[in-house]
């Protein structure tokens, strides 16, 4: 199964990603709320334990960190990160399982998740929210009321580095929507991915009943 990519008529991956704070996660849910049927997103996995109403294979796929390590290790793993002591990420396997529904996978990851993903041959299409300014970002930071000081500061400094971040693959061809006004950002952001929109559309009635690559194995591989 070397060298399998995902299926060349089948709508690529979108992988989203920009500071909190950018408007990315709004964006995201309006692109549900028109397009859902066609959309799907991976199932993550974590080594944390499942909250009260959580469900495994829905919100997370809950793992321990001895399987989690000893895959990432194995390569079947796309992007892994950890916070606040606990591993996550997202796997080969859980892109596939999004494909063979005929839908365009969404990726929400964050920086260091970019990276990884450069590293395999996804060949997804990069798509970064980011405000019209670090001074707009920090005014809707403090707008939440939700946060300790410490907690603003700490997320400003890390969103300038992924300002910087995104300034540097919009220069390698990466889209950049710049969210100053929601409605005008929305449009911007389907205009990018209407073409893939349409993959999905004209896969979903064309090809019901068919495998994604004649054996359903091997969409997703690292380099």
């Amino acid at each position: 199964m070397a060298n399998n990519k995902i299926h060349k008529d089948l709508p690529k991956p979108l992988v989203f990603s920009g500071p909190s704070g950018s408007g990315k996660s709004t964006l995201i849910k309006r692109l549900k709320e028109d397009d859902g049927e066609y959309l799907g997103f991976s199932v993550s996995h974590t080594t944390r334990k499942p909250r009260p109403g959580e469900k495994d294979g829905v919100d997370y796929h809950y793992t321990n960190r001895e399987d989690m390590i000893k895959a990432v290790n194995n390569g079947e793993f796309i992007e892994t990160a950890e916070f606040s002591g606990n591993m996550y990420g997202t796997s080969k396997k859980a892109v596939e399982d999004v494909v063979r529904q005929h839908k365009v996978c969404i990726l929400d990851i964050d920086m260091q998740g970019v990276k990884s993903v450069r590293k395999t041959d996804l060949n997804p299409i990069y798509i970064f929210v980011k405000p019209p300014s670090m001074e707009v970002l920090e005014s809707r930071l403090r707008g939440r009321q939700t946060e300790s000081e410490e907690a603003i500061q700490k997320r400003l400094q890390t969103a300038k580095k992924e300002m910087e971040f995104i300034d540097e693959e919009h220069k390698n061809g990466s889209f950049v929507v710049i969210n100053d006004d929601i409605e005008v950002a929305y449009q911007h952001l389907r205009g990018i991915i209407m073409e893939e929109i349409a993959k999905a559309k004209n896969f979903k009635y064309k090809s019901k009943g068919r495998t994604v690559d004649g054996s359903g194995e091997g969409l997703v591989n690292g380099k």
